[in-house]
């Protein structure tokens, strides 16, 4: 697997804005990707120093849409931590 290919996109929420001003970047991650390699390529992609991986699993759930059934994805996400000092620009590409 490719650094590239373990984190997917940034999660821009309004929870992970919050997250930022204690220096934590919410990412979604791939299925198979574990904590050590989460941050070696975090740290390998933004030039930065990680502190901490916390990795949610958001299961598969239904939705009901006007009376009608709809199966939604789960995924994963990482919560990274970095150094205090240091923050990822999501606003700008790699």
């Amino acid at each position: 697997m490719n650094i590239y290919d373990k984190i997917l996109s940034p999660v821009v929420t309004e929870k992970s804005t919050n997250l930022s001003e204690l220096n934590k970047v919410v990412f979604k991650v791939h299925q198979n990707a574990n904590k050590k390699n989460i941050k070696k390529s975090i740290e390998k992609l933004f030039k930065v120093n990680v502190t901490k991986v916390n990795i949610v699993n958001k299961k598969n759930r239904i939705k009901i849409t006007r009376g009608k059934k709809q199966a939604v994805q789960g995924y994963k996400k990482a919560i990274i931590t970095l150094k205090k000092g240091q923050n990822i620009d999501l606003t700008t590409g790699i």
